[in-house]
């Protein structure tokens, strides 16, 4: 259950500047509760979900740090009254707050402007982030270990034999795990600092269109670059959304993001391939998560406006990524010659 306002205003005074300011609810997160501190913003308070430990708190402070130095925009955690960088509340839950960056969200790229912008940004974040030296302190391992998620899955459907769901999602695992099992790609194995989670929603735009900086660091590791940039072109390249059973993809979205990517940091052939395989196998590793999630209910969180239930909610999310999957590969000449490769 998520906490009270009352519960988040108590929490603030650990940080002397956010004492006694309004707060209010943040919408869009689908894993920590978020709260906006002071009228207008100053900062944002968050109550992190269990899975990400106290210590993954040092790990985005470092590389914020270092993204800051290298002259781009960041949200940066703020220090407690007492020097800490989060404070534990009675409940044993951790609380963290960080800088409020102005502009806007989004949610789905408009057009392909929007796009390059975001995909320039993204390429100068890589680029700042390439020569940080910096041990991680949390890792999550199998972050994107698509083999051990398609394993979930199946132990999902055996652990929850009679969830009302389960027909529809061993239907759709089915045909995820026979897409997996055909899949043909490689990774190039270099690991680089990544965010993990480069989302749409995760980026920050100004008024005036331009992409100011990233956000939510939650995810922050070492992973291949394609692994990181398929999971963003899964998200960017999708216009109708997470929320729909019938996605579809974008290429001219996909040729403008990645295009420019590209423009501000150069590939080989064989990587902009992999990353083509690498976005086709994103989709189905997270239609597979969100198939799991559909009869475990434990994990993701869920809108009431959109779907019933939780399951219900994932379902509908799991068929849109299966479904965008599909067209990848359906598409992947046409995915190729927008990178160039004839």
């Amino acid at each position: 259950m998520s906490p009270t306002i009352d519960r988040a205003r108590a929490v603030a005074r650990a940080w002397p500047e956010l004492a006694d300011r309004v707060v209010r609810p943040l919408d869009g997160g689908l894993i920590n509760d978020t709260w906006a501190v002071g009228e207008p913003p100053v900062a944002v308070l968050q109550r992190q979900h269990p899975l990400f430990p106290p210590r993954v708190n040092e790990d985005i402070d470092a590389v914020t740090e270092h993204v800051e130095a290298r002259g781009l925009t960041t949200p940066r955690p703020l220090r407690t009254g007492e020097g800490e960088l989060f404070v534990i509340d009675d409940q044993e839950r951790c609380w963290r707050a960080l800088t409020w960056v102005p502009g806007r969200t989004v949610h789905r790229l408009v057009d392909p402007a929007m796009a390059a912008e975001a995909g320039r940004f993204v390429a100068r974040w890589h680029r700042a982030t390439a020569d940080l030296e910096h041990e991680f302190r949390h890792v999550r391992p199998g972050a994107h270990d698509t083999p051990a998620h398609m394993a979930r899955l199946e132990a999902a459907l055996e652990e929850h034999p009679d969830h009302r769901l389960r027909p529809a999602v061993a239907r759709l695992a089915e045909e995820l795990l026979t897409s997996w099992a055909a899949w043909e790609g490689e990774l190039d194995g270099a690991l680089r600092v990544v965010h993990g989670d480069l989302k749409i929603s995760n980026l920050r735009f100004g008024q005036d269109g331009r992409a100011l900086c990233l956000l939510d660091f939650d995810t922050l590791s070492r992973q291949p670059l394609e692994v990181e940039l398929g999971d963003a072109a899964r998200s960017w390249c999708n216009p109708a959304g997470e929320d729909v059973e019938e996605t579809r993809l974008d290429l001219d979205l996909f040729e403008a993001a990645f295009g420019s990517w590209l423009r501000e940091y150069p590939q080989p052939a064989a990587w902009r391939r992999s990353l083509i395989a690498t976005l086709e196998r994103i989709c189905l590793e997270l239609a597979a998560r969100f198939a799991a999630d559909a009869v475990a209910e434990s994990y993701f969180g869920w809108n009431p406006e959109i779907a019933p239930t939780r399951g219900d909610h994932n379902l509908l999310r799991a068929r849109g990524q299966a479904c965008l999957a599909r067209a990848v590969a359906r598409r992947r000449g046409d995915l190729e010659r927008a990178l160039g490769l004839g």
